[in-house]
């Protein structure tokens, strides 16, 4: 079974103590039980009772610590990593969040050269403490150009720290805060540790309406000696956008986590009530959308796992990831948008009652794609990969399930966050050749025609400049990518091929949809268009399928999850 199923956990891994990682992670959040999480989350209590059990059970110290830096079965290892991410979205996003800028705040401190500051946050991690990244500011978001944040040099060789930081998750408890800004006199960018006990660091306010703290905090002279002091110059900027790199990713597991309860919950309830003499699962149009759902959620987490087997293999030489990391971030987080709209339209009003995990996916679900950029931040990088996607494969050796108990020391060691238009990609027609499938067929002709599309119909000048354009181009070409993906791992993890070409039925609907959006952009020309129309197709409808697929694979979740009160 490709969900999780907290009931009966199946999940490989080499070594016990990970196993035994996501086991008490689960005990915990069951044992807390649903209405305890429901209380604490309409009351906007802030997630101690997490924080000191990770703490006792040193979690984040083993999942975070490089293997160099901490004890044994300690590392960074993103196998065992992407399910603990999927476990805290299934239980909630504030505790997934206090893991999330973790992350984001140990990534700037894992790339730096200063072995001290690497030290210190290895014994903080071990003390159970929690990390942040001071990034973002109120006037200018993530334009990490802008950034008002400076370090003043003084005589005696220190530096006075000024500026705001805005939207900085655990900003209120951090003993280490990566922040960014800039040398007052030179202009050059940088990381330093602040730590949120200073008397120099202010506390404004938690800027969300949640449990997580989401602090604005100003730094007011506060003094830093080269010792805190994590990059300078290029090695700032790169740790910022390198961190970013690494973090967008999680954001997927917090959806797929979320959906997942969801799907169990809705298909529970909806399975056991009754309208007009027959079972709301009886609907023809219910069970289209609960397969819907379920095979869209099938797919984001077959991609979100292939993603990481090529995070795990990255080099120098094989930078494939930076596609693949931020198209989960965009594509698996909107994805988490229309399955939860897909259950919502089948439990209907159920979905806003207080004692539904439902009620807080639905709010939380619509976080994850404004998160670490926005969707179309990360399709605008995305479409800097296309020709090279399209025409200009490279050869790389095959890449299989990457599960091994090795800490991934490749992701803090990057190098230039630059050259994304060199980077290739093996060709993408080796995973569509894999299968023979009605709809997997109509996918490869819209491939086809959006390569024809590309070659002949070049986007001009004008258009390259016009964002709403590419913004349109972009998400088609994502469903490729989206695909290809999809495809290596359903053949990797054994799906049934029914459901394969289930996943091809809505993934052949979403591209004519996308291809329909680019013919009525007001800049797209004639010849475009008539390529869009070619774009458009219907899938392949098979009745006995979506039959198997329902009976097999949706309605038989009704009854294997519903989470205690």
């Amino acid at each position: 079974m490709i969900l999780l199923n907290p009931n009966s956990p199946s999940r490989f891994y080499p070594d016990e103590t990970s196993r035994q990682i996501m086991l008490k992670t689960i005990a915990f959040f069951e044992e807390k039980g649903k209405q305890k999480i429901k209380e604490d989350d309409h009351k906007r209590v802030w997630y101690a009772d997490f924080i000191e059990f990770q703490k006792k059970e040193k979690l984040f110290a083993t999942l975070l610590t490089p293997s160099q830096y901490g004890g044994a079965d300690f590392r960074w290892d993103t196998w065992r990593n992407c399910e603990f991410n999927e476990i805290l979205g299934f239980y909630g996003l504030a505790y997934w969040y206090t893991w999330q800028v973790s992350i984001l705040g140990l990534g700037p401190i894992w790339m730096s050269h200063n072995e001290a500051l690497k030290q210190k946050a290895a014994q903080l991690l071990n003390d159970g403490e929690v990390f942040a990244f001071g990034l973002s500011e109120r006037q200018h978001g993530a334009d990490i150009y802008s950034t008002g944040m400076t370090l003043a040099p003084q005589p005696d060789g220190t530096y006075l720290a000024n500026g705001e930081k805005y939207y900085i998750g655990n900003g209120n408890t951090a003993p280490m805060v990566s922040t960014f800004g800039k040398f007052a006199d030179t202009g050059e960018y940088v990381f330093f540790a602040a730590d949120y006990r200073h008397r120099s660091y202010n506390l404004i306010k938690n800027v969300c309406d949640s449990q997580s703290y989401v602090a604005n905090f100003a730094l007011t002279d506060y003094p830093i000696t080269e010792a805190d002091i994590l990059h300078r110059g290029q090695s700032a900027w790169d740790a910022a956008l390198n961190t970013v790199n690494i973090g967008k990713y999680n954001l997927g597991w917090a959806s797929i986590g979320m959906c997942t309860h969801a799907l169990y919950e809705a298909i529970h309830h909806a399975a056991n009530r009754h309208l007009y003499g027959m079972t709301v699962t009886d609907f023809p149009h219910v069970r289209g959308m609960f397969t819907d759902a379920y095979t869209r959620l099938v797919a984001m987490k077959l991609f979100t796992l292939r993603a990481a087997d090529y995070m795990r293999v990255a080099s120098p030489d094989d930078r494939r990831y930076l596609l693949y990391n931020p198209t989960v971030k965009m594509k698996v987080t909107t994805q988490g948008e229309e399955v939860i709209n897909l259950l919502w339209d089948v439990i209907a009003a159920k979905g806003f009652e207080k004692d539904m995990y439902f009620e807080m996916a639905a709010r939380d679900i619509r976080a994850l794609p404004k998160l670490e950029g926005t969707v179309h931040v990360n399709i605008a990088l995305i479409v800097k990969f296309m020709a090279n996607y399209f025409f200009f494969p490279g050869e790389y050796p095959p890449v299989l399930t990457r599960s091994e108990a090795v800490s991934d020391d490749f992701l803090f060691d990057q190098g230039p966050a630059k050259g994304l238009g060199r980077i290739q990609f093996h060709d993408y027609n080796l995973a569509f050749g894999l299968y023979d499938l009605p709809n997997i067929r109509l996918f490869r002709e819209q491939i086809e025609a959006l390569k024809i599309f590309l070659a002949t119909a070049t986007p001009d000048e004008v258009q390259k400049k016009d964002t709403d354009f590419l913004l349109a181009l972009g998400e088609l070409f994502t469903l490729v990518v989206y695909g290809q993906l999809v495809l290596e791992n359903s053949r990797l993890y054994k799906v049934d091929e029914d459901t394969v070409d289930q996943i091809f039925d809505f993934m052949v609907r979403d591209f004519s949809k996308y291809a329909l959006g680019l013919y009525g952009k007001p800049s797209t020309t004639p010849q475009q268009m008539d390529l869009c129309l070619k774009m458009i197709r219907k899938p392949v409808v098979d009745v006995a399928r979506f039959d198997r697929v329902w009976q097999n694979s949706v309605y038989s979740l009704r009854d294997t999850y519903d989470m205690k009160p």
